[in-house]
């Protein structure tokens, strides 16, 4: 057995860290230490004692000692892997986030990677990373860093500016989600049996949430070519990767991939990430809207009330897992944290999506800039792959947004209001808006999170002016 450490910050997490450990517990010919921190102690606690029951299940093969160390330091000495699932902020953050654009005709049904919301959460979760980076360069550099935390492509430029020689990456799984789509559209258009997502090799390429699958086979199929077939069936009705067709209605995070079939029909190219992501990035009434806007494109919006409530829920069910309430759920998730995990151990070699600052994987970009593209997963290694180009239209959305985020990471971590201004100025949901009307969105929303933001900024600026502008 290969024992090793592993530092979870954001240890006390409501979901991320259970399936973490789920995925763990079942993985055979591992254990050691999984080291949970977190500012909310008693949550890390809490997943603690889940731990504990998860080591005592019947099917668990791989045993852990779960500790819940008091500072950042003590959670990362020793540490070979660096897992980081944090909310940066509190749920009334992330209301200001998602929902102070609404009264000037901005709708955002996530609120977390672009937009205002992409702006002030990352107004928030820089610093963080900025800290965390100098910790781990300070007590534990050869760590690998596996980052889940969003806004990504933002997270990831912070770690690797503050410090270039760490082994950091990205993992989401948005293009899990297309890939599960074109296994249906497969089935729907061959009659042949839904193959699993692993059986397609798919060709990424983009920014993260903001991906694009340039290629795609199964066997000797181009899958691709499959699709304006397939949407001119499909596409006025909707078609979930899933088997309910209107899965949507009952579950937020679904959708009926409308937004998606109309840019493959665009474009050209299939976007990768589910809808409720992708209308973030395009003028705001192309695809946002109201509730009975966003319907008529088959998602919803995920309103902060919700998630407040969700994680109402999680809380409640996570104390009774640590108190023997209701049985450990133990299954192997979707996810693929643990097997990259197993592939940079050395124990097997795996071709995933990940972000990582462009290294010559994507061309047309500029070097440093966080893409998402495939890469190979080998001991103590991870390769980017070279990814197909874009198409013009779409490689200038995509550079536009690289290049934001760039713009945006480099004036947070100057401690530049009045760049980090100019960035959310410059996001394409705010083309709508006068300058006038940005300044004073940008204020009020700077003004909302005031307490999580002037440790780092200066916010006197806004005191003084109250447009928000010079």
């Amino acid at each position: 057995m290969q024992n090793i450490k592993i530092a979870y910050l954001g240890g006390g997490s409501k979901a991320w860290a259970r399936v973490f450990m789920y995925d763990l517990a079942l993985a055979a010919d591992l254990g050691g230490e999984i080291a949970l921190y977190d500012i909310d102690r008693m949550a890390a606690l809490r997943n603690r004692a889940i731990g504990e029951r998860i080591n005592d299940h019947p099917q668990t093969v791989s045993r852990w000692e779960y500790t819940v160390p008091e500072t950042l330091d003590e959670a990362l000495l020793g540490a070979d892997f660096v897992v980081i699932s944090i909310l940066p902020g509190t749920f009334e953050a992330m209301r200001s986030d998602v929902h102070e654009p609404e009264a000037f005709g901005i709708w955002q049904p996530v609120g977390d990677t672009v937009g205002p919301g992409g702006v002030l959460r990352a107004m928030r979760t820089v610093p963080i990373f900025a800290g965390f980076a100098e910790a781990i360069r300070r007590v534990c550099p050869k760590a690998w860093v596996i980052n889940l935390t969003n806004p990504m492509a933002a997270c990831v430029k912070t770690l690797y500016s503050v410090f270039p020689g760490i082994k950091a990456f990205g993992c989401c799984h948005e293009v899990f989600h297309a890939q599960e789509w074109l296994c249906a559209v497969i089935h729907e258009m061959t009659g042949l049996p839904r193959p699993n997502r692993q059986e397609i090799r798919t060709d990424v390429s983009g920014v993260n949430h903001f991906t694009w699958i340039t290629k795609a086979r199964f066997q000797s199929l181009d899958v691709l070519s499959l699709l304006p077939g397939f949407l001119d069936r499909f596409y006025e009705s909707g078609y979930s990767e899933y088997k309910e067709t209107d899965a949507w209605k009952r579950d937020l995070f679904r959708c009926g991939n409308k937004v998606k079939g109309d840019l493959f029909r665009r474009y050209g190219v299939l976007p990768a990430a589910g809808d409720r992501h992708l209308a973030e990035f395009f003028p705001n009434k192309w695809y946002c809207g109201p509730e009975e806007v966003v319907h008529q494109w088959q998602y919803s919006l995920t309103s902060v009330d919700y998630r407040i409530e969700d994680a109402r829920k999680k809380v409640s069910e996570a104390v009774d897992m640590a108190e023997g309430k209701i049985p450990i759920p133990l299954r192997k998730s979707a996810e693929e944290v643990v097997d990259l995990m197993q592939a940079l151990l050395g124990r097997t070699e795996i071709v995933s999506n990940a972000n990582l600052p462009n290294n010559g994987q994507m061309t047309a970009f500029p070097h440093g800039t966080v893409v998402e593209t495939n890469c190979v997963f080998s001991h103590d290694a991870v390769k980017p792959l070279r990814a197909y180009g874009l198409p013009g239209p779409v490689r200038g959305l995509v550079y536009g947004i690289a290049q934001n985020t760039d713009d945006l990471v480099e004036a947070i971590l100057r401690k530049d209001l009045h760049a980090t201004e100019t960035v959310f100025l410059q996001q394409p949901s705010c083309s709508g808006l006068s300058l006038s009307e940005g300044r004073q969105l940008f204020a009020r929303m700077c003004r909302r999170t005031r307490d999580l933001l002037e440790t780092h900024f200066d916010l006197s600026v806004l005191d003084r002016d109250n447009s928000g502008s010079k």
